[in-house]
């Protein structure tokens, strides 16, 4: 019993009672008709689609630049590497694969000024991100009306600028998700997508373990300690700032392709909440982070947000209210976790 309860003590309340409150979504749902394995076949779904986006939050707070709220910088890098692709004409993974060739040396340099900036306001990163990540979807917004681009899949016919919403079905649309994908019963598993993340996953597992990534995980934890064993902790910070604005880029390539649309203009201004919603939940602090975070954390937020719609749609068919309920379990939950940061990493 005394070991059951250091378990459970480890493991953390908090998630336990979400682990709890999920089981029971899925008991109302198979109460009123709704197959759960329908429900769990499109949380795999969104596990492999928004899991490299949350995964781009573990350099970061490694790094100890903290939760990386300016996330919308990595992934206009990686609209605008869609959008090139489309320009060229790739198809299927050539456009999957090509976008993200495209969209990897702009990552790599907007990330390395994302990171000399929060070098210089240490102390105030979380703040300062929010603003970049904003100020990043509002000019961008200007972006999409004047950038050359032609295509008339993402162009609008009767002028210039980009569309809200471009579809991406024909080109690249769940080209991760089908490969290699199978049945069991009515459950489809997305193998292409999961082996995807679960790749990038390993690779970052396996940089945590490198010397580079002790020497960034020093950074973060002890800055003082680590300059006086001749670490460059600022360097170290820049390295966190551009590794996670890469997997934002990666990421929102990984999602568009799942979701078959780009969302242009200011879909991307929320994505940074949702992605450090899910890794606080996880297990993370604004300190420390591990690829299981991640792993459970996607699983456990974008799970909570799969079952509890079709559970309020049947519950509640009156007007709008399910999509209230959604709303607020989706904004509870990034509340939730939110708070946590202002504990300095207290434990879920």
């Amino acid at each position: 019993m005394e070991l059951l309860r250091s378990k459970l003590q480890e493991f953390g309340a908090a998630r336990t009672l979400i682990i709890m409150f999920l089981l029971l979504l899925l008991a109302i749902a198979l109460a009123v008709g709704i197959s759960p394995v329908g429900l769990l076949g499109d949380s795999l779904v969104r596990l492999g689609m928004n899991g490299v986006l949350v995964l781009a939050m573990v350099p970061a707070i490694i790094s100890g630049i903290g939760p990386n709220f300016g996330l919308p910088l990595g992934i206009v890098c990686g609209l605008l590497g869609v959008l090139v692709a489309i320009e060229l004409q790739l198809m299927k993974f050539w456009a999957v694969f090509g976008a993200m060739a495209i969209a990897l040396p702009l990552a790599l340099l907007v990330g390395w000024g994302y990171g000399i900036l929060l070098n210089r306001v240490k102390g105030s990163e979380m703040m300062v991100a929010t603003y970049v990540g904003f100020s990043a979807v509002f000019l961008m917004s200007i972006g999409w009306l004047t950038l050359p681009f032609k295509s008339p899949e993402s162009s609008w016919f009767i002028g210039g600028g980009l569309r809200v919403t471009v579809s991406i079905m024909d080109r690249m649309g769940k080209v991760l998700n089908d490969f290699l994908s199978f049945n069991i019963g009515e459950l489809v598993v997305p193998t292409g997508l999961l082996l995807f993340f679960l790749i990038l996953c390993g690779l970052m597992w396996v940089f945590l373990q490198s010397k580079a990534g002790m020497a960034m995980k020093a950074s973060g934890i002890n800055p003082r300690f680590a300059e006086a064993s001749g670490i460059n902790v600022n360097r170290n910070r820049i390295a966190g700032a551009i590794l996670s604005t890469v997997l934002g880029a990666i990421g929102i390539i990984v999602y568009a392709q799942s979701f078959t649309y780009l969302q242009l203009y200011r879909a991307p201004m929320w994505m940074g909440f949702h992605a450090v919603a899910a890794i606080l939940i996880g297990g993370a602090t604004v300190k420390t982070a591990k690829v299981s975070h991640v792993i459970l954390g996607t699983f456990l937020f974008q799970g909570l947000l799969v079952v509890a719609l079709p559970v309020a749609n049947n519950i509640m068919t009156q007007g709008n209210l399910a999509e209230i309920t959604r709303i607020i379990v989706s904004n509870g939950i990034i509340l939730y976790a939110l708070t946590q940061t202002r504990k300095g990493g207290a434990k879920l």
